[in-house]
């Protein structure tokens, strides 16, 4: 068995990157991606690695040569690099491929070291490695049968987005035995080159031997191995937080990305907080209708988003500043906040992050699950010279809950003592009381009452950012409605916020499957050993590891193990706390059983 490296791109799409070095040159985490696959290589015990180099390839071969790489290295130039594509490439070594089986390789893949010895092991003699198809994923993709065989390779002028349910991407990993090369490739890859021209892929000639009735060739399917694909200096971005040598490394790369996680293969993230039973299909589809429309036009201006969210909420559209999520509302407000604010610990810290941390006054929470009322809060901030408090309700992490009834005691006191409350109730919808204060006579009646609410987190779309800042200070809301962006919420917040009010229903059931699963998630929990699960009125719950350092290590395990992202809640809780988010049941269960294995 040899292995066969085509490495001879200039690899543009990463610039700067690749102006002095070939793609595979480029560095993840201080190791060369050829650096790297040519080490997993070496240990398959081959007869001999192939490398076909073109652009800066003197340099290429010289770095390959200094690597302390026992597999005879054999290099094929590609002076023509600039005006063929990766066929060429492979023509130039055609002869090399009818001398032995041989594993194929892109140069610009990182890659499980698994994956090779996988591909090696497998008795079936030629192999297509392939993935189901995820919306990161660019390039070759095909359709296969239930015994492997593939049905098509679909260039990207055949690509339907409705069909990717059937679609699996080439990994650009192959298996070749030489009988293969011989019979079927290098015969079909002479006459391609001949009719066709050399500004092609290679996977052309593939896609025309799938045709025949005996192709010989299979794919093999990955499950869940990870593999990543480097054209850009996003897609390097990614791969560097994939592939972090260090485990508690990978944590906190993946971890402080905040977002974006459909780019990680298999992931599931119970670290971010969005409603997993909304939107309803009926309401997606509607956006989905109204694609290309919202596209083309631009939004409306925050009056007429005001407008909408009133209509929403029942408010009055004086009373309400829809904004990019709440995040831009509260960065916004506290621009112009003065005097000392108090806060609490631990909660959702963009508030306290806002503000000049000399004028911050914090409550310490010390209590078993982070637990407190209206009266320690009073009791505690009576004598701060307080201008506002700033209560998250139910509160982020612990899903401490305080009742409408010591809320609006709360409210009364900070009235009394000349104190803005700014409430946050982004979660109160999961409380099995659902009270909310987005109410047009009580903003009136407590002008220095603030209610911000993430649209995000109830109704199950973080990616359209949305959140709105409700209160009966009409001058306070027209200054921040001056403050913000006259579009900023785009056409597809814009037109969530114009059919929402006719899916009430739907989300009403919504909020009483996600109480259901609450429960039975947190029973599944308590059940675990050296677990303690803490009450919780929000879409997430907090737990307790009866463990030293057992946040940090099941955090580690869960990611690198099990690809299940959760909050470790260690620095901010200064003890052994997650917050798991509340998904589907399916989810929940899977959760579950990884942590059992692992604790």
């Amino acid at each position: 068995m040899q292995a066969l490296i085509l490495a001879a791109g200039m690899g543009k799409r990463l610039k700067d990157l690749t102006r002095e070095n070939t793609k595979c040159m480029i560095r993840v985490n201080g190791e060369t991606l050829i650096e790297r696959m040519l080490s997993q290589l070496d240990r398959l015990g081959l007869s001999r690695i192939v490398l076909v180099i073109g652009y800066q390839g003197e340099k290429l071969k010289a770095f390959c040569e200094g690597l302390p790489v026992r597999t005879p290295l054999v290099f094929v130039e590609n002076t023509d690099y600039e005006t063929t594509n990766n066929i060429y490439s492979l023509y130039l070594a055609r002869e090399r491929l009818c001398e032995d089986d041989t594993l194929l390789l892109e140069s610009d893949l990182i890659f499980e070291d698994g994956i090779l010895e996988a591909l090696l092991s497998d008795e079936r003699e030629t192999l297509a490695l392939v993935d189901r198809y995820e919306s990161w994923m660019d390039g070759t993709c095909v359709r296969i049968t239930t015994d492997d065989r593939i049905e098509a390779f679909i260039p990207k002028s055949r690509f339907r987005f409705e069909e990717i349910a059937d679609y699996y991407k080439t990994v650009n990993i192959y298996k070749f035995s030489r009988h293969f090369s011989a019979t079927h490739y290098v015969p079909f890859l002479d006459a391609y080159s001949r009719a066709l021209g050399n500004n092609a892929y290679y996977e052309q000639v593939l896609r025309v031997i799938t045709m025949l009735d005996e192709p010989e060739i299979r794919a093999k399917r990955l499950c869940g191995e990870l593999w990543y694909e480097i054209d850009d200096a996003q897609d390097l971005d990614i791969a560097a937080s994939m592939f972090v040598g260090d485990e508690d490394g990978k944590v906190d790369r993946i971890g402080g990305r905040f977002g974006g996680y459909w780019r990680y293969p298999g992931l599931l993230d119970f670290c971010y907080l969005v409603n997993p039973f909304y939107p309803p299909r009926r309401l997606m589809d509607e956006l989905k209708a109204n694609f290309e429309k919202l596209v083309t036009n631009y939004p409306s201006g925050q009056e007429v988003q005001s407008l909408l969210a009133a209509k929403d909420f029942d408010l009055k559209t004086e009373q309400i500043v829809v904004g990019n999520g709440a995040s831009e509302l509260i960065s916004a407000l506290f621009q112009r906040q003065t005097g000392k604010i108090g806060f609490i610990r631990p909660s959702f810290e963009e508030y306290k992050n806002r503000y000049p941390e000399d004028k911050c006054v914090f409550f310490d929470v010390r209590t078993s699950g982070f637990r407190y009322g209206a009266k320690e809060l009073t009791d505690f901030f009576r004598d701060k010279e307080l201008s506002a408090l700033v209560l998250v309700n139910p509160d982020n992490p612990s899903g401490n809950y305080l009742s409408a009834a010591e809320t609006k005691k709360l409210l009364t006191w900070t009235r009394e003592q000349g104190i803005r409350l700014i409430l946050d109730e982004s979660f109160s919808d999961f409380s099995e009381e659902g009270k909310t204060f987005l109410d047009t006579k009580l903003l009136e009646a407590h002008p220095s009452l603030i209610v911000i609410k993430s649209i995000s987190k109830s109704y199950g779309v973080p990616g359209l950012r949305l959140g709105l800042l409700a209160s009966g200070d009409r001058e306070l809301i027209k200054r921040l409605k001056k403050e913000v962006s006259i579009w900023n919420i785009n056409s597809f917040a814009e037109f969530y916020l114009q059919i929402e009010e006719k899916y009430h229903d739907d989300y009403e059931e919504a909020l009483d499957k996600l109480r259901a699963e609450r429960e039975r998630f947190s029973d599944k929990l308590k059940a675990l050993p050296k677990v303690t699960v803490f009450p919780s009125e929000a879409n997430y719950l907090m737990v307790e590891l009866k463990e030293p350092g057992g946040a940090r290590r099941l955090t580690r395990e869960l990611l690198t193990k099990k690809s299940i992202l959760v909050k470790d809640l260690t620095k901010k809780t200064g003890g052994e706390y997650l917050r798991l988010a509340i998904r589907l049941p399916q989810e929940n269960d899977r959760l579950v059983k990884a942590m059992k294995e692992l604790l």
